[in-house]
């Protein structure tokens, strides 16, 4: 039951960005730790288009010729989840959202490059707003861009192998950016080695199938049988609203599933069935905003 909707990235960042004073707004612009385990900046992937990102070095780095440490690409979902601030402080970066050390860092395994993606997500912005992308074929283009001025003069990126990881929305990013970025490798444009496969956890991937909700929340003793009727009835109705291209209103009937499932169940968490919304340490549902201001707020993907 994967979802996720727009966040703003932590504040502790700021000051990081701000005392930086090699940190500018050109094409590619960059700062760091003084040992070199942690580098963050912009790469300008389009005119007045800016991407944010974040690399954090394994202290459990070993790298040999027969087998190269590689290097994870977090995508977050939304469209317009922080991947600095989500896939890094709440789930798989070296320190937590109060900053205390985690002992299941993925760092353990691999180097970690966060990206605010797509642009306006985060720290990523836009000088113009008409700059937005609105297609997945567009994000995955960005990232191209982003991964070619980050690796072409840097011959340990190059070595690394690439994976990619995502999740919710974020599974469409990482199978239209892994087509991209392997048509730029083939195409002798990016140096890069992409890894053996992408990793999608609770991917958003064909929205129309993602609504069967109803049977599983009753089968959980989360929905009564009436409520999981009038849920299935819902859902057909977004799925009939997508054969016929009217996703705006797919959109807002998805929303109204949404608020009716929540109101219906004792407020599930919808990353977690097991769990109410409030009970979860990792769900985002208590400091979202609702979902309709949301999609008011934030440009979607129509």
């Amino acid at each position: 039951m994967g979802r996720s909707q727009p966040v703003s990235v932590p504040l502790l960042f700021l000051p990081l960005l701000l005392c930086s004073s090699s940190l500018s707004f050109g094409f590619v612009s960059a700062a760091g730790t003084a040992d070199g385990s942690e580098e963050w900046g912009y790469v300008q992937v389009r005119p007045k288009a800016h991407l944010f990102w974040w690399l954090y070095r394994s202290p459990q780095r070993i790298d040999t010729g027969s087998s190269p440490w590689p290097t994870l690409l977090w995508l977050q979902g939304g469209p317009g989840g922080s991947g600095v601030g989500i896939g890094n402080l709440q789930e798989i970066g070296p320190l937590d959202t109060d900053l205390r050390h985690r002992n299941s860092t993925w760092l353990q395994k691999a180097d970690l490059l966060f990206v605010d993606n797509p642009v306006g997500t985060g720290y990523s912005f836009v000088e113009d707003e008409s700059l937005f992308v609105r297609t997945d074929w567009e994000v995955a283009t960005d990232l191209t861009t982003l991964l070619k001025k980050l690796y072409d003069e840097d011959e340990s990126r190059q070595r690394s192998p690439l994976f990619i990881v995502a999740e919710s929305y974020g599974g469409k990013f990482a199978v239209t950016a892994g087509l991209w970025i392997l048509k730029a490798i083939e195409a002798g444009e990016l140096k890069l080695k992409l890894g053996a496969g992408l990793a999608l956890g609770n991917s958003w991937i064909s929205p129309e199938d993602f609504f069967s909700w109803g049977p599983l929340l009753q089968d959980v003793s989360r929905l009564d049988i009436k409520d999981a009727v009038k849920s299935n009835i819902m859902a057909e109705k977004i799925r009939q609203e997508i054969k016929k291209g009217e996703y705006g209103n797919a959109t807002n009937s998805w929303g109204e599933l949404e608020e009716f499932i929540s109101s219906s169940s004792n407020d599930v968490d919808f990353y977690n069935f097991l769990l109410d919304s409030a009970s979860d340490p990792i769900s985002l549902a208590a400091v979202e905003v609702p979902r309709r201001l949301s999609m008011k707020i934030h440009p979607t993907y129509n």
